[in-house]
Parts: C-alpha cells; structure tokens; sequence
C-alpha cells in the first residue's frame, strides 16, 4: 500500500496562527496610544521646567521679582528665543493663568495652560503658602492623569 500523505497545515494550525497573530496586533494597538500619550506628558513635563528656568532668569535679572504679568511679553523674552516655540506638543502655545493655594482651579487634559500661584510651592501635585515674594509654583494638568507642578 502506498503512503498518500499529503503535506500541508491543517486548518486548526492555521486558525491558531492567525489568532496568536491578532493577540500580538491587539497588544501593541493598545500600548501604542499609551507610550505616545507618556511621551506627551514628558514634554509637557520639560516645558514646565523650561517655564521655571525662564522665571529663574527673569528674576536674576530683576533683582528677585517675580514678573507682573506672564504675558506674551514675558513668553517672546524668555521663552520664544530665536525660532524657539513654546508650545504643547499637539502645536497649541501655552498660556499662563494665575493658580490659587485653595486648589479651586478646574484641571482638564489638553487645555494647554499652566497654572501660576504666587507666594507658594509645591507639596505634590498641589501649592501650598510659602513665605517670600520670589517665590512661584507653577502646575500643568497631565493627559495621562495627575498635575506636574514645579518650584523656584
């Protein structure tokens, strides 16, 4: 009798392939979003450390004062540099907006404003009053969750 087996995969190796396959598309489909949405959060993070170290030499040049207004005047001297931009990395310009020690701020993802409190620093996510005029507390909501704040 003659051997007539024929060579091939079967259906089941198929249909086991195909579904290991759609595992590994469906894993990185779901990590993609949130490795980009960790790189957002920290460049939004090293923008807020760029605000800080603009204030910094702000106040090395103005005898410990803090600016009065965080203005465009103040973006375009100290932030927009040359061809510099200061923008979130969606392409939109940050805007300043004076924060408060109360927390009464409404925090929302991709608002692209970072909160300015005076006379304060940080405790976490959160101002707290701190004695001395020089001082500043600077906080930006991020997309993945939580609030960066940063302190002179």
């Amino acid at each position: 009798m003659k051997n007539t087996k024929k060579e091939g995969f079967t259906i089941i190796e198929v249909i086991l392939v195909l579904a290991i396959a759609g595992l590994i598309f469906l894993m990185v489909f779901i990590a993609l979003p949130a490795l980009q949405r960790w790189q957002r959060d920290t460049q939004r993070g090293q923008d807020l450390s760029r605000a800080l170290t603009a204030v910094q030499s702000y106040q090395n040049k103005n005898r410990a004062k803090l600016p009065a207004a965080f203005d465009n005047g103040f973006i375009n001297s100290y932030l927009k540099t040359g061809s510099d931009t200061f923008a979130d990395p969606d392409g939109t310009d940050y805007t300043f907006v004076e924060g408060s020690i109360d927390g009464s701020a409404t925090w929302e993802a991709n608002q692209h404003k970072i909160y300015v409190t005076r006379n304060a620093t940080c405790n976490g996510e959160f101002p707290v009053a701190s004695s001395g005029a020089s001082k500043v507390a600077l906080q930006m909501k991020m997309e993945g969750g939580g609030i960066s704040c940063t302190n002179n």
